[in-house]
């Protein structure tokens, strides 16, 4: 049974940090890219980052280039989203998801809350 579990989520000023993860189970982690993706209120699915299976290739939206590290442990199934410098417009909840780019697959998980906010 495929499960994942977001985490790390909470409120923060702009400016501010964190740390996200997703720890996945019930498939072969280590040989699938993985990717984040997050939904603003009132708004679609977007695509933020992905990774490759080896960690090596990494993708991330204009929005969040220079700001967002993806990373992930292969060791751990867990993937992660070092998210930096945090803007308003970063307020959403986060949700990791299968594949590279846009032709990600949804995962069953809950996301994690980010609000940034002053």
């Amino acid at each position: 049974q495929v499960q994942v579990v977001e985490s790390g989520g909470g409120l923060v000023q702009p400016g501010g940090s964190l740390r996200l993860s997703c720890v996945a189970s019930g498939f072969h982690f280590s040989l699938v890219s993985m990717t984040w993706v997050r939904q603003a209120p009132g708004e679609g699915l977007e695509w933020v980052s992905s990774i490759t299976s080896d960690g090596i290739g990494t993708q991330y939206a204009d929005a969040v280039k220079g700001r967002f590290t993806i990373s992930r442990d292969n060791a751990k199934n867990t993937l992660y989203l070092q998210m930096s410098n945090l803007k308003v417009e970063d307020t959403a909840v986060y949700y990791c998801a299968q594949g590279f780019g846009k032709g990600y697959q949804a995962l069953p998980g809950q996301g994690t809350q980010v609000t940034v906010s002053s």
